[in-house]
């Protein structure tokens, strides 16, 4: 039985308990603040800000509350236990962050409005001290006028790949049942492989994935598709500060977003908010509004609760 673990905001918990008032169970685990079960997925959110998702569908279950005020446990901190698993040959080698190494993040995936965009990039141990020196780091810590910068620079220094999955696919895989694991799995494989193309002969050093599944996980995902060889392949939480190939990826990746997001508000006519917190519900209500119901499939990540919150502000509005 799968299983996936959510640390969420009491607001967050809160919410989740209105949204299963239905499905709540009678009696409360130890610990716990409610406990519900749907026909595919167990729910139980502890006071802790834990909140378990088991049973076939508990990762489309989880999706529906990643966003804003919330995080993956995996992600939450790096343990020796996740580093064991991270490659064939064991942890992260303690001197990676001196090699030729290929890295890939993610941005978009917690974000109501806007495409997952996945970057691999390559960077050559030779250009570690350019790229310190331009400011590269967690894209995270940087503000979008500082990824601009920096981005449109590396970008013409380190070889890389960029796949974005725009709204309309992220919601029809979604409808027909993909998680958003298996999406990211896919999109990271294809922006490695097409780097690996783009440097032959040239070989890495390594290959370092921003860990967002174990990777036994990932290569389930990934099963039947053209991989990477699994040599040298290593995944880890937090991974920019491991290696510079990572935070340059998650830079290149999010500066995709941010242009994304630009083209997106221009076709609403209006500026998109990032993030998944109440200003997003407030612009997809005006979006539906303006444009109808229909429209937002191209805008959002539909499965996401922020689509139930937005329609009821139109609820109200036309009230």
């Amino acid at each position: 039985m799968g299983q996936v673990v959510l640390i969420c905001e009491k607001n967050t918990i809160n919410e989740m308990k209105k949204f299963y008032e239905k499905q709540v169970l009678g009696k409360n685990p130890p610990g716990s603040v409610f406990a519900a079960k749907t026909s595919g997925c167990a729910i139980t959110a502890y006071q802790s800000g834990k909140v378990l998702f088991q049973g076939n569908d508990c990762e489309k279950e989880a999706e529906r509350w990643r966003g804003a005020g919330t995080q993956s446990a995996v992600s939450a901190g790096k343990t020796r236990a996740a580093g064991k698993q991270s490659a064939a040959k064991g942890d992260v080698p303690a001197n990676i962050g001196q090699m030729s190494v290929i890295g890939s993040d993610e941005v978009g995936t917690g974000d109501f409005f806007g495409p997952i965009t996945v970057v691999a990039a390559y960077v050559k141990k030779e250009h570690i001290p350019l790229l310190k020196e331009l400011g590269v780091r967690d894209s995270k810590d940087l503000n979008d006028e500082k990824i601009i910068e920096i981005a449109k620079v590396i970008k013409d220094v380190v070889p890389f790949s960029l796949m974005t999955l725009k709204n309309e696919k992220y919601n029809q895989v979604q409808a027909s049942g993909m998680s958003q694991g298996k999406m990211k799995a896919l999109l990271h494989n294809q922006a490695i492989l097409k780097v690996l193309e783009k440097i032959t002969p040239e070989k890495p050093d390594a290959i370092l994935i921003d860990q967002f599944v174990q990777p036994s996980t990932y290569f389930q995902h990934i099963k039947g598709q053209r991989a990477m060889a699994r040599e040298n392949v290593y995944f880890s939480t937090k991974a920019e500060g491991i290696h510079l190939a990572v935070a340059a990826a998650s830079i290149l990746a999010r500066y995709a977003f941010i242009q994304y997001i630009d083209k997106l508000s221009e076709a609403a006519g209006f500026r998109i908010p990032k993030g998944a917190g109440s200003l997003v519900d407030e612009a997809a209500a005006k979006l539906i509004l303006k444009k109808g119901r229909d429209s937002l499939g191209s805008f959002v990540k539909l499965h996401f609760a922020n689509t139930d919150k937005a329609m009821a502000l139109v609820r109200k509005k036309r009230s």
